[in-house]
């Protein structure tokens, strides 16, 4: 374990002294001081007390502030602006790296699915998660179902009421049926509610094996809902105020590292967080559109769709839900 992380954790329960940590480590103290003076640099202000150095009451958000709490075994690499955390999560496992979550404040060339535009202003959560799993690329899938219940439970955990289009799109629960709100746009009625967050899952392997996945995720948290496009909203926007970030960074990084610890876990808490299922959907596919109730997702993620010749077993595709006849 590195200085800095280990004074880190040291920092959560309580007061440590130079000589203490550096005895523990097998360090000089000189390079205890060191690891201080840069997290001070890096905006985590550690403080000096008789008893030794403590903690910020409140930590920035920055690298050491997300790590700080965190119990995932991950590193952060954090950039007040960068083009994409995506891209860059790529060049750091092109370098040999891995468990990273790439952070930023702002993205500026950011995109969601099929290359689509996302907007990713200054006030979001914005995180790229660089792993190398040891599973089939055929189970890959199952990672970005992942990504999205450790999504919706970090939204939640904010206080609002989340849940999961297939197959990784978190929006906003509507609390007035099925049937579209007035005031909602037709992107948002599509949907079936507004978009707080997306998953985008990208990976390198080969036949048997991946050798590196990047799995990003966009939330809008602390952004002002004329900023976005159609048919999404913000945590600010639901709630009024803003949200810690660095609490639902380091509530999603947790997350992930439980679910991906315990692969079995993730179709049922799928299900259970899901706004798709029991609903009328209808899917574009490579082959054409699929119409019908969705009613189950099964391994490694595919959409069952109950269809007037029957049930149909859809693995990707443009989710959209429909009115009720």
């Amino acid at each position: 374990m590195s200085t800095r992380r280990a004074l880190l954790d040291a920092l959560r329960s309580g007061p440590v002294s130079g000589p203490e940590l550096a005895d523990d480590l097998g360090v000089s103290r000189a390079a205890v001081w060191k690891a201080v003076e840069a997290l001070r640099e890096e905006g985590f202000e550690v403080g000096s007390t008789d008893d030794g150095y403590v903690a910020p009451t409140d930590p920035a958000y920055c690298a050491a502030g997300i790590e700080f709490g965190l119990d995932a075994p991950y590193g952060v690499d954090y950039h007040d602006s960068i083009p994409s955390t995506n891209d860059r999560a790529r060049r750091l496992a092109e370098e040999g790296q891995s468990d990273v979550a790439v952070v930023a404040d702002e993205q500026t060339g950011s995109r969601g699915r099929l290359d689509r535009d996302w907007v990713a202003p200054s006030g979001g959560v914005w995180v790229s998660l660089l792993t190398r799993p040891k599973i089939a690329p055929a189970r890959a899938p199952l990672v970005t179902l992942a990504a999205a219940v450790a999504t919706t439970d970090a939204c939640r955990a904010a206080g609002v009421d989340a849940g999961i289009k297939w197959p990784n799109d978190v929006l906003l629960r509507r609390t007035g049926g099925a049937d579209p709100d007035a005031h909602e746009s037709k992107a948002a009625a599509e949907r079936g509610g507004e978009k707080l967050a997306g998953v985008l899952t990208e990976m390198e392997g080969e036949a048997d094996r991946v050798s590196w996945l990047v799995v990003g995720i966009g939330v809008n948290a602390n952004i002002d809902s004329e900023a976005l496009p159609a048919g999404a909203t913000s945590l600010r926007a639901v709630l009024g105020g803003d949200v810690d970030r660095r609490r639902s960074v380091i509530r999603l990084l947790d997350r992930l590292a439980e679910l991906g610890a315990d692969p079995d876990a993730v179709l049922p808490a799928w299900r259970e967080r899901a706004i798709t299922l029991g609903r009328r959907v209808r899917v574009e596919t490579a082959t054409g559109d699929v119409v019908g109730t969705a009613v189950d997702v099964e391994p490694p993620g595919a959409l069952v769709i109950e269809t007037g010749d029957g049930r149909v077993s859809v693995h990707a595709g443009d989710c959209d839900h429909l009115r009720e006849a």
